[in-house]
């Protein structure tokens, strides 16, 4: 390997040689000195190279800005660079050359637009604050996975490509399957709950779902990861709900425990939210809304400006910047979802996080009458479904769950102002490439 450590790993006056691999951040001559700032993932180094070192001197001078380059020297005891550990090179090896100028300058001297940024994203992210909120949500990540497995949920892979929607909409992308029309899954909803079926009791899936909506906002993507959890024998709602809530604050605290350097480079301060988090509840929310000049009429969903106000409000006489929302009205919600016996309500949640929705979930119905009857009363072709519910005629478990979108927590506990950021490779309705 042309690497043994990576800079970040590195610490005064480690015995023996190093190798370390990167690009070259920016390059400075003082008299007989050439001074290399040399960065990869981990951080930044300073690579110190005299004039009598011949050869590598030689190499030295011939490196540009965003060369890649691979080192080998002795880290300095007692270090002379400000930005970290200072290493004499033995040998320098230039492994690509940059061209010059770069399409964008990744310094943070000079501003690109989000549009430019995209258009040269594998540049962009070269920027450490950039790279910094692919680190924090894989981190992110890491902890809610953590969560789940120490509580007995099992990591589940369900499938991207569908015979037919989970939710009779038509925000979905078809696809040519072997002359057949299929399309991309819009969540895996339905799949995760005949896994409940099956009696694996309590699962997550980790991946992409898409929404062929032609949404422009700073807060939609077409393609975009969720972490979707499952589980059984549940008395009602409240159960996944405290579940959800375990779980964001468990990624969240991995977060703060072990990012530090990359919150401080964003100069984020993040905080492990406090349990149990507020939960609103239909009917009452109108009153609330009504109270704060916004009305919705009665059995209608919530919209943005909804959200925001409530949002506000819990802020004011909670002190939180999560909460759920729960009881929607069964009429604006999909078929699938357990209505509450003798009222217009439904068991479905919303996670509302710095006033933005995280997820939905809730109970499902898994009594197979109910199911059949539901999908008559949402106006739904039965035998579109069929693959699904003949399965509920043998019996299955109460259960419930969710789907969290992964870029959108990452856009909150951050404060990002576009979920754009919060991906590599954003997909949006004017954007396929890179």
């Amino acid at each position: 390997m042309l690497r043994s450590h990576y800079i970040g790993d590195l610490r005064p006056g480690m015995a023996g040689e190093v190798r370390i691999a990167g690009w070259v951040d920016r390059v400075k001559d003082v008299g007989k000195f050439r001074f290399i700032w040399l960065r990869d993932r981990s951080g930044l180094c300073q690579v110190t190279v005299q004039k009598d070192q011949g050869e590598v001197y030689d190499v030295a001078l011939r490196l540009g800005l965003h060369d890649f380059i691979a080192v080998g020297g002795i880290v300095l005891e007692k270090p002379i660079a400000k930005v970290g550990v200072e290493i004499k090179p033995t040998s320098i090896m230039i492994l690509s050359k940059s061209d010059s100028p770069l399409p964008l300058d990744v310094s943070g001297l000079v501003k690109s637009g989000l549009s430019t940024r995209l258009d040269w994203r594998p540049i962009d992210l070269r920027d450490p604050r950039n790279m910094a909120i692919l680190k924090i949500q894989a981190t992110l990540v890491r902890g809610m996975q953590r969560y789940l497995d120490s509580n007995g949920f099992i990591q589940v892979f369900t499938p991207c490509l569908i015979g037919a929607g989970s939710e009779g909409g038509a925000e979905l992308f078809e696809v040519d399957y072997f002359g057949r029309r299929a399309y991309l899954r819009q969540d895996p909803q339905l799949h995760r709950q005949l896994l409940m079926v099956a009696g694996l009791d309590r699962i997550y899936d980790l991946g992409p779902s898409w929404r062929a909506e032609p949404s422009h906002t700073p807060r939609h993507l077409c393609e975009y990861r969720s972490c979707a959890v499952e589980l059984s024998f549940i008395e009602n709602e409240k159960d996944v709900m405290m579940v959800e809530e375990e779980l964001v604050a468990a990624g969240i605290k991995e977060v703060v425990e072990t990012c530090e350097s990359e919150l401080n480079l964003l100069g984020v301060e993040v905080e492990v939210p406090k349990r149990p988090f507020p939960i609103l509840e239909f009917p009452k929310v109108y009153e609330i809304l009504e109270d704060l000049g916004k009305r919705i009429p009665w059995g209608e969903d919530l919209d943005r400006e909804a959200e925001k106000l409530l949002a506000e409000y819990v802020k004011e006489n909670y002190d939180h910047d999560f909460f759920f929302i729960n009881k929607f009205p069964y009429r604006v919600k999909p078929f699938y979802v357990m209505k509450e016996d003798g009222t217009e309500w439904a068991r479905s949640t919303d996670l509302i996080g710095g006033g933005l929705e995280l997820s939905s979930g809730g109970q499902r119905e898994h009594r197979y009458e109910r199911i059949i009857q539901q999908i008559g009363e949402k106006g739904l072709n039965l035998e579109d479904f069929k693959w699904f519910t003949e399965h509920f005629r043998y019996g299955a478990p109460p259960h419930g769950g969710f789907a969290i979108g992964i870029e959108r927590l990452t856009m909150v506990i951050l404060g990002l102002e576009n979920i754009r950021e919060a991906t590599p490779f954003p997909r949006t309705p004017e954007r396929l490439l890179p």
